[in-house]
């Protein structure tokens, strides 16, 4: 485990000495994803690189879906409860015509936007906008989640970041839902996910889907 978190450490000590090296933080027009599983640290790196933005006196603007209430109507929240101002949005396409003006550009919770984000976060990138995106790369069922990969395909960096397997300590791969729902989108926390790694996902799935047959039959015999 302790690997794992130095693995996680030693990626953001890389960004941010390949920012100090090259000019990154001030380079404008380009596109930065980070995702991951829940639990990860995405909207932590999210917060930490706007917030860093804002320390050099730069204009920062922050946007997230405004189905996501779970901590706060307004503000951007981690799961660690560092928290900052932002926007909610019902499209992505309000977040470009509310982009003017601005040299940095936070979006988080991105996979719960429409697809039009990656025309969208295009379209600011041309313009001199650094947009920086966290979000999901895949839902419950390990299946890729809404505009985050073809996201991934047209961002200048990506970065996956890594919770920590509930069940045996490796690297996290996907976010098992731990309640019966099969809508893609339901907003959780950690009563209602766990991240586990690719070996543990697939077993949890399995049991998923047995205890799904069960409930299928218990209906269809019970009076």
């Amino acid at each position: 485990m302790s690997r794992s978190i130095n693995q996680q450490s030693f990626a953001i000590f890389a960004h941010d000495m390949m920012e100090n090296l090259t000019g990154e933080a001030h380079r404008p027009g380009r596109i930065e994803v980070v995702c991951g599983s829940m639990f990860s640290g995405k909207t932590e790196e999210l917060i930490r690189r706007l917030k860093r933005a804002q320390f050099a006196r730069q204009n920062v603007e922050i946007f997230k879906p405004a189905l996501d209430t779970r901590y706060s109507e307004i503000n951007v929240v981690s799961h660690d409860n560092n928290a900052i101002h932002s926007t909610p949005v019902d499209n992505a396409e309000t977040i470009l015509r509310l982009s003017a003006g601005h040299e940095v550009v936070g979006i988080d919770e991105a996979q719960f936007l429409d697809d039009k984000l990656v025309e969208v976060c295009n379209a600011m990138a041309n313009k001199g906008i650094r947009v920086i995106v966290a979000g999901l790369d895949m839902d419950y069922l390990g299946v890729p989640f809404g505009p985050i990969p073809a996201l991934c395909a047209v961002a200048d960096e990506v970065t996956k970041v890594h919770a920590i397997c509930v069940k045996c300590g490796a690297l996290a791969y996907a976010s098992h839902r731990l309640v019966h729902n099969d809508a893609q989108v339901m907003l959780g926390e950690k009563m209602e996910y766990e991240p586990l790694c690719r070996s543990c996902f697939q077993k949890a799935l399995e049991e998923d889907r047995r205890n799904a047959q069960s409930r299928s039959l218990f209906e269809h015999v019970a009076p």
